[in-house]
Parts: structure tokens; sequence; C-alpha cells
């Protein structure tokens, strides 16, 4: 049965980068979803398709999306070209979402797998510093919810992103080659 990646984490774990590394991978029954996103292009380091809300709109109520929810001000969504994906025989990792996940499980159940991307809070603070996208304030409150992403994932797959991109990359391919445990079902916790 092929899988989708939830992958989730705080905002400067380094989801981003591992996505486009894993886009230069030669992974052949591996494929990364592009998210739609109200959001102008270059704002951030995701890959995604830019929407007007109009256009956004118009594709969720057209059924376009296989997922789509709201966060941060901006509207997100997965094409349902994923189900196609996983028809044909691929693993498909997805940037997801944790507030999110509870949506995704209900549709995909045991299909879905998350991992959740780890950092120490030291390494998580140069990252936001040096991304330079936050005031000082606005790190802070960031790493505060990083602390709360932490206390609540036991029941996901864990990928510590401390060290260096490729060995993260090596350890979310790792990750994502695990079987599933025997006896697995169908989960709806929130990680």
């Amino acid at each position: 049965m092929n899988r989708i990646i939830w992958l989730i984490g705080p905002s400067g774990a380094g989801k981003d980068s591992l996505l486009t590394a894993l886009r230069q991978q030669q992974e052949q029954q591996l494929l990364v979803a592009h998210r739609y996103i109200t959001r102008p292009c270059d704002a951030g380091g995701e890959n995604h398709v830019a929407l007007s809300d109009d256009e956004f709109c118009q594709r969720a109520r057209r059924g376009l999306f296989a997922l789509d929810w709201e966060a941060n001000g901006w509207r997100y969504g997965i094409g349902i070209e994923l189900d196609l994906w996983l028809a044909s025989g691929f693993d498909v990792v997805v940037n997801g979402s944790r507030a999110h996940l509870a949506q995704a499980q209900e549709r995909y159940g045991p299909r879905l797998v998350p991992i959740v991307v780890q950092v120490s809070p030291q390494v998580l603070e140069q990252r936001l510093i040096a991304r330079g996208r936050e005031n000082g304030e606005q790190i802070a409150q960031r790493l505060a919810r990083a602390a709360r992403y932490d206390s609540a994932t036991r029941h996901c797959r864990v990928l510590n992103n401390d060290g260096s991109l490729q060995q993260s990359v090596s350890r979310l391919l790792a990750l994502i080659r695990e079987p599933a445990p025997l006896g697995a079902k169908e989960h709806h916790h929130v990680c």
C-alpha cells in the first residue's frame, strides 16, 4: 500500500530544505507534492503554487483539492493529483500541518504516516535569526510554539534535523522506508 508522508514541524525546523533536497534524490517511487497557497510565490522559501483567493475558492468548489485548510492568514491546498499518484504506485511526501493532521488521517487512514521534524531550541533559534524574516519578539513566539510542538509528538515518527542536510535527508528516507508496525491499525490521534 502506498503512503502519504505527512511532514510536519515548527517553522524554522528545515522542512522546506528537506523537501527541496528530496526532489533531487533518485527515489523512483517517491514524489514530493507542491502545496497550493494564497500567498505570493516569492514569500518564504517554500516551492509552492501561488493562487489568488478567487482561484483557490474556485478550485476548492470544483473539488480539485484532496485536502485544504487555513492557517496563519493563508489558505493551503494539496491537489487531487495526490490520489492519482497513490493509485499509480507512488509514495508522496506532503508539507503538512499538525493542526490539520486529523483531517488528513480521516481521509487517508493508515496510508498517512506523520513524521515530525524536530531541532534543538538552540539550532532553531540560530536558523530563525539567520533567515531574517522575524524580529526578536516573533522569534521568541516561534520558539515557544516549537516547545509545545515537541510535547505533542509522541505518536509520530521523529526526525532530528540538528545535523547536516544530507544526514537529515538520509534519515528521512530511512523513516519513509520503515514499514508500519505489525498489527498497526488506523489511528486518529493528533501529533
